[in-house]
């Protein structure tokens, strides 16, 4: 009998960051599997994280428009951001992507200090989306530069924030020690009849031992006086947020709440934002017209990707949610990355069948970044080529091969092999 290879592949990668969006990094993994089976169907579904690229991945796959703004960057100084409007299945629905206003990427090595950086672009992007009629906003998070709470956000939108004195605060996480008082009276009052949503990470909360600011304020440039600091001045803003704000829940340690350096607190207690996990709500078709699950059942392998699989991967990144979906049907998933970190194995207990980094050799991280497109796609097809082997080694164990088991191993099922079947193969590898 002949072997029997996948016939419908679906690739949905993240985006590897500070190198490739998750659009490029699906059409090199596709290239690599038409290497090998140059006629099979590819279906390519990019994901959209919340993180750099997301506006304008939403915008392509619903057939929507990238509206190019400039904004207040993270450091103060105007920087070229954008908004994106979904297309026919969802046309009043804007997506405002932090990392388009605030993002990590923007802000210089140099000046990197998320005590001074600042969401209030953030809050540009909102109003502009108002501006053109949005009934829904959908705020992605995900690579932000900032640990403001959201506080620079809401000072866009018309909120005051005020010292003891009844004087505003300046911009900045470092500035919320220095709040008292949220004075909610001045905000657009479009937002009444908006519905604003947040997608974020929903392990990312405001505060505690696994707060915003001493999780990822490393990251963003601060040191370790700093981020004692920043905590200290985020759990006094979320005093404020829960005196002043609008009632919405457990601020301090609940889901989204930290997300973009609390940037989902801050809007959910200010404007009454809906905080929601990024891929329930990314992935919602009802929301965004994107259906993932559908696409899962309807594949017979799917594959996957990210920078760097590690520890942190199975809590609430691309490929765990991606293998999550795909258990519900059935669907074996394979996953590439740039690196493979510490603690990487632990993501096959989540679903992910195979890992493999995309990296043959010891190279510079600057020259993995400058060529991670033709890695990509000779990674995928080294992957193919190995689930062909291991189809070719179910059949032959499913006849029986040439030679006894040995003792205690378990034989697999499968077809026979005939002769179609070895010229298919052969013809795979030419």
């Amino acid at each position: 009998m002949t072997l029997r290879v996948p016939q419908r592949i679906l690739v949905a990668p993240s985006g590897f960051k500070e190198s490739l969006d998750a659009g490029p990094v699906a059409y090199a993994i596709a290239a690599g599997v038409r290497r090998v089976l140059p006629g099979v169907h590819v279906d390519l579904a990019p994901i959209a994280d919340g993180g750099e690229g997301t506006a304008a991945m939403l915008a392509a796959t619903t057939g929507g428009t990238l509206h190019p703004l400039e904004v207040t960057g993270p450091t103060g100084a105007p920087v070229r951001s954008h908004w994106a409007r979904l297309g026919p299945v969802a046309p009043d629905t804007a997506v405002v992507e932090v990392a388009a206003a605030a993002g990590l990427r923007q802000v210089p090595r140099d000046r990197r200090d998320p005590a001074a950086t600042t969401t209030f672009g953030v809050g540009e992007l909102i109003a502009a989306g108002l501006d053109a009629g949005a009934a829904t906003i959908l705020v992605g998070c995900g690579d932000s530069g900032t640990c403001d709470g959201g506080a620079g956000a809401l000072q866009a939108l018309g909120a005051r924030i005020l010292d003891d004195d009844g004087l505003e605060i300046g911009r900045g996480g470092g500035e919320l020690a220095r709040a008292a008082r949220l004075d909610l009276s001045g905000l657009d009052p479009r937002l009444d009849a908006a519905t604003v949503v947040v997608a974020g990470n929903p392990h990312n909360v405001l505060c505690g031992s696994r707060g915003v600011a001493r999780i990822f304020g490393p990251q963003k440039g601060a040191g370790r006086a700093e981020v004692d600091a920043l905590s200290a001045a985020l759990e006094n803003w979320a005093a404020i947020l829960e005196r002043d704000g609008r009632d919405a829940g457990d601020l301090r340690t609940g889901p989204v709440t930290g997300a973009s350096g609390g940037l989902g607190a801050g809007l959910a207690a200010g404007i009454g934002a809906r905080l929601r996990s990024r891929f329930d709500a990314l992935l919602d078709s009802g929301l965004t017209g994107v259906d993932l699950d559908r696409r899962i059942a309807r594949a017979d392998l799917v594959i996957t990707a990210e920078g760097a699989i590690d520890l942190q991967t199975p809590h609430g990144k691309v490929p765990a949610e991606i293998a999550r979906r795909a258990r519900a049907h059935g669907v074996p998933v394979v996953a590439l990355a740039g690196s493979l970190g510490e603690g990487a194995p632990l993501v096959h207990d989540v679903g992910i069948g195979a890992i493999a980094s995309i990296i043959p050799v010891p190279m510079p991280m600057a020259e993995a970044v400058a060529d991670a497109e033709r890695l990509l796609t000779d990674a995928a097809e080294r992957m193919m080529r190995m689930i062909l082997v291991g189809g070719a080694l179910s059949v032959r164990l499913g006849r029986g091969g040439d030679r006894p088991p040995a003792a205690g191993a378990r034989r697999a099922i499968g077809p026979r092999i005939g002769t179609a079947g070895r010229n298919r193969i052969r013809g795979q590898r030419r």
